[in-house]
C-alpha cells in the first residue's frame, strides 16, 4: 500500500513539475534568448557554430519536447476540448504541430545540393550534413570484404570539435577519432627543415592570383605551360638552383622587370640566364613571379587566410587498431566528395574522406539550359536566373523550369534554385525531401493564424475575460487605475515597436517589380562622368533641376505613356518614376517635384543627376559610406560617390561573395541592396529602362527604349520616327518652359501615344486601365492605411478605457465617430483590393507584398463581423490590422 501511495505521490509531483506554470514561464524565456543568442553566433561565427552550441543541442530540444508535453497536459487538465474554449485549444495544438514538425525534419528528413552541368542528366545529390567515411578492407575466411562506417559529424570553429567512434572489422576493435578541424583550408607549403626543396611561383592565370610550389626534381604543368625545377626538360621552362644560383633556361622569348628598381630586360630562348627573384616575367602568354628564395618543407593542409563561402574545411583523424595509431588530416566539407586517402594499420586497409555523401533519387534530372540574366553591362549584378530542367521518370518525363519562389515538386522532393557555376554552364539546385516535416508545419501555422483570430472574440478566453471584466468594472465604476496602467503601458511598448520597424519597413512592391538596372554599364563613360562632373553643393544642384522643371501638368501626360518592364508587364510611366524614386530615397517626390518631373529631368538631363546626392543608404551602415568616401551623417549619396577618379566601381570587391553566398548576411545584404539601387538610377540615366517603343510585328510583342531604336530593326518612316521623336519632343520641351506654352510638347507626346496604340495594341492597356493605376499610385491607398487603421484604434481604445471610468454621451459619440472611420478606413482598403485586381489582372493575393495586404483585410474583416458588440475588439482588431500593414 505504502509503495502505491509513494507512485501516486511521483507521479504528481512529476506532473506538478511538467505542467508547472512558473517553469513553463523560465523555459520560454531561457528558449527566447538563445534563439537572440543563435542569431548572434551565426554572424560572429557561422552557422554551424549556432547549431552545434545551441540549435542542435540536446538541452535545447529537452526545452521543445517540455514545451510538447506541457501543451498537451494543459489541454486534459483545463479542458480546452471543451466548445467555449476552442480557440485556445487551436493555439495549442497548432504549437504541438510546429514543435512535432520540428522533429521530423530533424530526424527523419533530410537535405542536400545538386550541381548539374548543361546537358548532364543526374540522380543523385550531395548530402547537406558532413561525414567522417570510412571503408574498411580485409578478407574474412580468405574472401576480401568491404565495411563501411559513415558517420555525421558537425563541426564548427568555435565549437567543440572533438568526437570518438567505435567499430571493427570482423571482431577487430577499430576506433576512429577526430582530434582537429580547421575551418577555411588548403594544401600548401609547411616549412620543415627535414622537408624537401620547394620553389614558389605565383602566377594570375584567368584574372585571379595562384600560388604554386615547384618540388626539386618534378615538372608542373601550369595552365598549358611546363615548368621544371632542377630537372632539365625539353619543351619547359626550366629553374636550375645550386648553393644559391638560381638560373632560367626557357624554349620562349620572354621579358622581365624587377620589382624593386623597375629595370627591365629580356630573356631569350633556348639561352641561360640568371633568375631574378621577385620579378615579374612575361613570356608564353604568362606572367608570373618567384616571390620567394628556395624553401625546405613539406605539402600539407594548412589554414587559408581568407575564409570563403564554399571552401573546404579540413579534419585531423586519429586511427586505431590492433595495437596501433595513425594520424592523418583530410580536406573536405558540405557538397564535397573528395577522393580517400588510404592507410594500413593492424592487417587491415583503411580508406577516409570527409565531406557530404550521395543520395539516389527515384528520378532523374537533366539540365537543358542554365539562364543567368544580368543587369546590361555588369560581370556581376544578376537580374534573374533560372534552370530549365527535364524530369526523367519511370511514368514519363516532363520539362520544368526552376528560378526563384518557383519550385519543382515530384515524389516527395523539392528543388530550389541556390546558385550556379561561375561559367554559367551549370546550375546548383537546393534538394530537400521533408514531406511530412513540412506539411505538419504549415498546418501548425495555419491553425496558429485562426487560433489568432479567433481568440479576439472567444468569451472563454483570456482576451475574453478581460473584456468581461472590463465590463464589470463600468459597471460599478470601479477605480482600477493599476489595470489601466498596465494597458496603457502593454500600449506604449507596442507603439514603440511598431514605430521602430515601420521606421526601417521597406516601401510597399509594385505588382510587377520595378526593373533593376546595371552594375555599372559602360566603365569608361562613368569614369568619364566622375571625373568631369564638377563637386556642385545640393543646393545649387537642386535649384538647377528646380529652375529647369517642365510644368506638373505636362508631366502628368508624360506619365500617361505606356511602357513596359523587364518582366513583360505593361503600366504607365507614372508607375515606373513613382517606383524608381521609392526605390532610391524611400520618397515620393524630390524636393517638391513630383516623379513624373524627375523622370523627365533625369531623361533630359542626366549629367546632372549623376551629382544628385539621390540614393537611399541605410542608416547605421558605416562601411558603404567609409567606402563611398562621405561622411557617416550623409543621409543620401550621388552616383559619383560610388566611383573613384579612375572610373572603377567602389563596391565590386564586395559583390561577388555577396550574390554568390547561399544565405547572405546583413552586411553583404546591404551592399546588395545599394549595388542595386546605383544599378537602378544608372540606368534610369541611360534611358533604356523607358521602353515605349513597340517594335511592329514582333511575335513577342517586345517594346525598346530610344537608345535601343537603332539596332531595334524599324524600318523606313517607323525607324525614322522613333530615332526622331525624343530629340523633337526635348527641344520642344525646352522652348516650352522659356515661353510657358505646352502645345507642341504635349501634341508630339499625343503622336508617341498614338504610335504605341497603332503597333502595340495586342498588348497596351486600355486608357481607363491606365488612369486608374495612375490614379492607384496617387493615393497609394495601403501605404497610408496602416497610420490610418493605427490613429483610429488607438484612439478608439483610449476612449473605451475613458468610458470604464465615466459614463458620458460625448465619449459614447467619440466611440461611434471612431468605428465609423475604422469601417470607412475597411471599404478604402476594399476598394484598393479591387483596384489592384483589376490593374494586375490576377487575384490580389499572388506575392508576399499582396498577401500581406489580403491577410490585413481579412483580420479587419473577421473584426468587424465578430466585434459588433464589442468596442474593444473593433479597437483591438483596427490596430493589429495596422501591424500587419
Amino acid at each position: 500500500m505504502q509503495r502505491f501511495q509513494k507512485q501516486v505521490m511521483m507521479q504528481k509531483l512529476i506532473a506538478s513539475i511538467l505542467f508547472s506554470t512558473r517553469l513553463m514561464a523560465v523555459l520560454f524565456v531561457v528558449f527566447a534568448v538563445a534563439l537572440g543568442l543563435g542569431t548572434f553566433i551565426e554572424n560572429f561565427y557561422s552557422t554551424e557554430t549556432a547549431k552545434v552550441w545551441i540549435y542542435n543541442a540536446l538541452w535545447f530540444e529537452v526545452i521543445m519536447a517540455f514545451f510538447v508535453i506541457n501543451f498537451i497536459g494543459n489541454i486534459k487538465r483545463y479542458r480546452l476540448y471543451k466548445k467555449e474554449k476552442w480557440s485556445t485549444l487551436l493555439l495549442h495544438v497548432s504549437f504541438i504541430l510546429i514543435l512535432v514538425g520540428a522533429f521530423v525534419t530533424r530526424y527523419i528528413s533530410y537535405e542536400g545540393m545538386m550541381p548539374i552541368r548543361e546537358g548532364k542528366t543526374e540522380n543523385t545529390f550531395l548530402s547537406e550534413k558532413t561525414f567522417l567515411a570510412t571503408f574498411i578492407d580485409g578478407e574474412i575466411n580468405g574472401e576480401p570484404r568491404r565495411r563501411v562506417v559513415q558517420e555525421d559529424v558537425l563541426l564548427a570553429p568555435g565549437a567543440n570539435n572533438e568526437f570518438e567512434f567505435h567499430t571493427d572489422y570482423n571482431g577487430q576493435p577499430v576506433k576512429l577519432e577526430i582530434i582537429d578541424f580547421i575551418h577555411g583550408a588548403e594544401e600548401g607549403l609547411v616549412e620543415d627543415p627535414e622537408g624537401e626543396n620547394y620553389l614558389k611561383i605565383v602566377e594570375a592565370g584567368g584574372g585571379n592570383r595562384h600560388d604554386h610550389y615547384l618540388r626539386e626534381g618534378e615538372i608542373s604543368n601550369i595552365h598549358n605551360i611546363l615548368f621544371s625545377f632542377n630537372k632539365p626538360t625539353e619543351g619547359a621552362i626550366n629553374i636550375l638552383y645550386e648553393d644559391g644560383d638560381y638560373r632560367i633556361y626557357s624554349p620562349y622569348e620572354g621579358t622581365f622587370m624587377r620589382m624593386a628598381d623597375q629595370a627591365q630586360g629580356k630573356v631569350s630562348k633556348d639561352t641561360v640566364h640568371t633568375l631574378e627573384l621577385r620579378a615579374l616575367y612575361d613570356m608564353a602568354g604568362m606572367q608570373f613571379v618567384m616571390p620567394d628564395p628556395v624553401v625546405k618543407g613539406r605539402y600539407d593542409v594548412v589554414p587559408t587566410d581568407v575564409k570563403e563561402q564554399g571552401q573546404q574545411d579540413a579534419v585531423t583523424v586519429r586511427v586505431s587498431t590492433a595495437g596501433e595509431s595513425q594520424t592523418l588530416t583530410l580536406l573536405g566539407g558540405q557538397g564535397r566528395i573528395n577522393d580517400p586517402k588510404r592507410i594500413n594499420l593492424g592487417g587491415l586497409e583503411f580508406y577516409l574522406r570527409y565531406g557530404s555523401i550521395e543520395y539516389e533519387l527515384p528520378f532523374a534530372i537533366r539540365l537543358e539550359d542554365f539562364i543567368a540574366d544580368k543587369y546590361p553591362g555588369t560581370e556581376k549584378s544578376y537580374s534573374s536566373f533560372k534552370s530549365k530542367v527535364t524530369v526523367i521518370d519511370e511514368d514519363g518525363s516532363f520539362p520544368y523550369e526552376i528560378y526563384m519562389n518557383h519550385v519543382l515538386d515530384n515524389k516527395g522532393y523539392r528543388f530550389f534554385q541556390a546558385s550556379f557555376d561561375p561559367d554559367e554552364k551549370g546550375t546548383v539546385l537546393s534538394v530537400n525531401h521533408d514531406f511530412w516535416g513540412t506539411w505538419i508545419t504549415y498546418i501548425g501555422y495555419t491553425l496558429l493564424y485562426i487560433g489568432l483570430i479567433l481568440i479576439l472574440f472567444d468569451r472563454g478566453s483570456r482576451f475574453g475575460q478581460l473584456k468581461n471584466m472590463l465590463e464589470k468594472v463600468k459597471k460599478k465604476k470601479r477605480k482600477i487605475v493599476t489595470a489601466a496602467g498596465v494597458l496603457l503601458l502593454g500600449f506604449t511598448g507596442m507603439a514603440q515597436e511598431y514605430g521602430e520597424q515601420s521606421h526601417e519597413g521597406h516601401d510597399h512592391e509594385e505588382g510587377a517589380h520595378v526593373e533593376q538596372a546595371s552594375e555599372a554599364q559602360n566603365r569608361e563613360e562613368a569614369h568619364q562622368h566622375s571625373n568631369s562632373s564638377i563637386t556642385i553643393p545640393k543646393a545649387r544642384i537642386d535649384s538647377i533641376i528646380k529652375a529647369n522643371a517642365v510644368k506638373p501638368e505636362h508631366a502628368a501626360k508624360f506619365g500617361e505613356l505606356v511602357v513596359q518592364d523587364a518582366g513583360g508587364r505593361m503600366k504607365p510611366v507614372n508607375t515606373y518614376s513613382s517606383e524608381l524614386l521609392r526605390k532610391l530615397s524611400k520618397g515620393s517626390t524630390y524636393e517638391g517635384l513630383t516623379a513624373d518631373q524627375v523622370i523627365i529631368s533625369m531623361t533630359e538631363n542626366p549629367t546632372m543627376w549623376y551629382n544628385v546626392p539621390v540614393i537611399s543608404v541605410k542608416r547605421g551602415n558605416d562601411s558603404i559610406r567609409h567606402i563611398a568616401g562621405v561622411p557617416e551623417d550623409q543621409k543620401e549619396l550621388a552616383l559619383t560617390s560610388f566611383f573613384d577618379q579612375e572610373g572603377n566601381y567602389k563596391l565590386s570587391p564586395y559583390l561577388e561573395r555577396a550574390y554568390q553566398a547561399a544565405v547572405p548576411n546583413q552586411f553583404e545584404k546591404d551592399f546588395i541592396e545599394t549595388d542595386r539601387k546605383v544599378n537602378l538610377l544608372y540606368n534610369a540615366l541611360q534611358g533604356k529602362i523607358l521602353r515605349i517603343f513597340p517594335i511592329p510585328g514582333d511575335p513577342n510583342n517586345k517594346w525598346v527604349s530610344y537608345p535601343e531604336t537603332r539596332e531595334a530593326g524599324f524600318k523606313g518612316m517607323d525607324s525614322l520616327y522613333t530615332q526622331q521623336i525624343f530629340p523633337m519632343y526635348f527641344s520642344a520641351l525646352r522652348k516650352a518652359k522659356e515661353t510657358g506654352d505646352y502645345t507642341q510638347a504635349n501634341e508630339l507626346l499625343e503622336s508617341m501615344k498614338g504610335f504605341q496604340k497603332k503597333f502595340g495594341s495586342e498588348v497596351i492597356p486600355s486608357e481607363k486601365k491606365v488612369r486608374m493605376e495612375i490614379l492607384y499610385n496617387e493615393y497609394d491607398i495601403f501605404r497610408n492605411l496602416f497610420w490610418m487603421y493605427m490613429l483610429a484604434g488607438v484612439l478608439m481604445l483610449i476612449f473605451v478605457i475613458i468610458q470604464i471610468f465615466q459614463e458620458s454621451k460625448i465619449i459614447r459619440t467619440l466611440i461611434q465617430l471612431s468605428k465609423i472611420a475604422i469601417v470607412i478606413f475597411f471599404i478604402l482598403h476594399t476598394l484598393g483590393l479591387i483596384a489592384r485586381w483589376y490593374i494586375s489582372g490576377h487575384a490580389p493575393w499572388s506575392d508576399a507584398y499582396e498577401s500581406m495586404i489580403y491577410v490585413a483585410w481579412a483580420t479587419m474583416l473577421f473584426g468587424l463581423l465578430f466585434g459588433r458588440k464589442s468596442d474593444l475588439t473593433t479597437a483591438s482588431t483596427a490596430f493589429v490590422t495596422s501591424k500587419i500593414l
